[in-house]
């Protein structure tokens, strides 16, 4: 079967540049934009059967044009969620440097060694991300499913692609907001065709800042 990782488009959180993780906001009016594009191309180059998305608000309306276009419903899943930040969460990048140095400094150097203090570590992610994948696999063998989620889970797509566990996720970059990443899936194990396709987003591209 082929998985298509679509991640959220710009949110009000990238805007404001301030970490969201299970803070639930909605798209900018520059992300519906980047939804709209994206439903466009998967729409052109993928005969999709389903749609998933994380319950959160900024994924599921990313996915909502593509399902809008295709008549499809969207089908929730909480564990598709971004990283839960804990006390990270609402703050800002420059907050995070300057409130908690030390774990804030692993996040940007080592990923997958990261947990937001009092929130969820990158192997719990992992986890929970790799759990709601298969049994979406699981569900739906032989056939083509847009997963509408976030930036950190599909780094650990990625890593889990890989064969890896989160060791390697300091060297998966972000990808950008609205971008498509294609894997295929069999027998338990991915396999990664597209990393982060962008180009349909022109001068709407947009991607984290560097103190990410």
């Amino acid at each position: 079967m082929k998985l298509i990782f679509l991640r959220h488009g710009e949110s009000e959180a990238n805007g404001k540049k301030f970490f969201a993780g299970h803070t639930d906001v909605g798209l900018s009016p520059r992300g519906k934009k980047q939804a709209e594009l994206a439903a466009k191309y998967i729409k052109e180059n993928f005969d999709v059967d389903k749609i998933y998305s994380s319950d959160l608000s900024r994924a599921y309306e990313t996915a909502l044009p593509l399902a809008l276009s295709l008549g499809l419903e969207i089908c929730k899943d909480a564990r598709l969620r971004e990283i839960y930040g804990g006390k990270w969460e609402g703050k800002t990048f420059d907050e995070l440097e300057k409130l908690y140095p030390e774990t804030y400094r692993i996040w940007l150097d080592d990923i997958g060694h990261a947990r937001p203090d009092g929130g969820e570590s990158a192997g719990e992610l992992s986890e929970r991300i790799y759990s709601a994948v298969k049994d979406i696999a699981e569900k739906n063998e032989g056939k083509t499913v847009v997963i509408a989620t976030h930036a950190t889970p599909i780094r650990a797509v990625f890593c889990l692609a890989a064969g890896e566990g989160t060791d390697g996720m300091k060297d998966v970059p972000w990808v950008a907001n609205a971008s498509v990443s294609v894997f295929d899936y069999e027998n338990g194990r991915f396999t990664a065709l597209t990393a982060g396709e962008d180009a349909y987003l022109e001068a709407l591209k947009t991607t984290f800042p560097a103190n990410v």
